[in-house]
């Protein structure tokens, strides 16, 4: 795991430069993500929100001590996955900031989405559960954007230039990714999870690896990825050689006419093993059908959490 050693990966606030600072909550599996907070003068932006209120507040309570004289004015969501902004309405009173095809998937993947796998009989729901069970989804009302953009939208953000750069469909739809070039500071969003396994529900995987190359060009001295620690640039590799691989074993097996499911059970992890969350596999090599052949039947999200739940040994 490639991370910076003077931002330590654990729970809560750390200052990354002058103006830019992380809200980091290990161990960075299913639904514990990062969130970033850019600090202007009078005026705050802040990256994601986490996925309860429970979470959110006890975040937006450790940022008190920087947002009291800077109160967070905008709030950027990178995606459309719940744990970066069911939170979001303890901020409702700042503009909130998507990709428009982040704004758009938002509307089908509210926290009754979760509920509902939640509720579900089988290895998809006891891994839904086993996964879900630390997070409380009773409460929270949807909130979305109140300003969407299309590819890039650059901020003034209390004299901090703030670049919104929209890199998906790669990890979901929409995938923003959030850069403060005077301090080469990136916040990644789901383009990044460190140490996990990176999980392509949208696609293509080919789009996601050009996110990475994006990612490089744009020179970033710290990175913030949406999972894990603190990473220097070239972490962002991590990912990308995750993605060439996955996306040549699936090509392979897709060529020699195996179903996605044949092909999950036949690929061996080899190096990658190591990861969390290695049953995501199921879904990236979907996603790598998909784009192979854009006339195949779309998996529901169902049964891709079964598919998952076999991989990680949650069987019937």
């Amino acid at each position: 795991m490639t991370s910076t050693p003077s931002i330590p990966y654990t729970r809560g606030l750390h200052r990354l430069t002058e103006h830019c600072h992380a809200w980091l909550v290990p161990d960075g599996t299913w639904g514990w993500s990062n969130a970033g907070l850019v600090a202007g003068a009078g005026e705050s932006l802040l990256v994601d929100t986490l996925f309860d209120l429970a979470m959110t507040r006890e975040m937006l309570d450790g940022l008190g001590q920087l947002t009291g004289d800077n109160p967070i004015r905008t709030v950027v969501n990178t995606h459309a996955n719940g744990d970066h902004w069911y939170g979001n309405e303890l901020v409702a009173d700042a503009q909130i900031i998507t990709s428009r095809a982040t704004a758009d998937e938002m509307a089908t993947s509210g926290p009754d989405l979760v509920r509902g796998l939640l509720t579900q009989t089988g290895p998809a729901g006891r891994f839904a559960r086993h996964i879900f069970e630390p997070f409380d989804f009773s409460d929270i009302t949807p909130t979305g954007a109140t300003r969407t953009f299309d590819h890039e939208l650059t901020m003034d953000v209390g004299g901090v230039e703030v670049r919104l750069i929209n890199l998906g469909p790669a990890h979901t739809g929409g995938d923003t990714v959030v850069f403060v070039p005077s301090e080469r500071v990136l916040y990644a969003g789901d383009l990044l999870f460190i140490g996990g396994t990176p999980i392509s529900w949208a696609g293509p995987v080919s789009n996601w690896i050009t996110a990475c190359d994006r990612m490089l060009a744009l020179e970033p001295e710290l990175v913030v990825p949406g999972h894990g620690p603190v990473i220097a640039a070239s972490g962002i590799h991590q990912v990308r050689d995750y993605l060439t691989w996955v996306q040549a074993e699936a090509r392979a097996r897709h060529e020699k006419g195996m179903t996605p499911e044949d092909a999950m059970r036949d690929i061996n992890l080899g190096r990658f093993a190591d990861l969390d969350e290695r049953g995501r596999i199921a879904q990236n090599i979907l996603a790598v059908y998909y784009e192979l052949d854009p006339t195949l039947e779309r998996v529901d999200t169902l049964e891709v959490f079964r598919r998952i739940a076999e991989l990680e040994g949650f069987t019937e």
